[in-house]
């Protein structure tokens, strides 16, 4: 489970711990890109797809969402992704976790 979500301008990117004890840097362009939403997935989505912003974003506000996952109003406007705890764990873009079998981003 997700327990800490931080923002980093300086980083321009989100801090994310989870109860395991892991911690890694999400860049928030990444975090644009793997957008799960019907919008940016498609209706019919059987995998998810990297999709990179037409430009730099940054979070506006983010919310939880019950106890599973997260919503982020980015400064593009866009807000219809819901992250999911297990989903953001499984696109993690540190060394371990991509070593370990993380998606590399695919373009859609």
């Amino acid at each position: 489970m997700l327990t800490e979500v931080r923002r980093d301008p300086a980083e321009h990117g989100f801090h994310l711990a989870w109860n395991d004890g892991h911690r890694a840097l999400f860049p928030y362009d990444y975090v644009r890109g793997w957008c799960p939403c019907a919008l940016c997935q498609g209706h019919h989505a059987l995998q998810i797809l990297y999709h990179p912003p037409a430009g730099a974003v940054e979070p506006v506000d983010i919310q939880p969402v019950g106890n599973y996952g997260i919503s982020i109003l980015w400064s593009d406007r866009h807000s219809t992704g819901i992250y999911r705890f297990t989903f953001l764990r499984d696109i993690c873009p540190c060394p371990d976790c991509r070593r370990g079998g993380a998606p590399a981003p695919q373009q859609g």
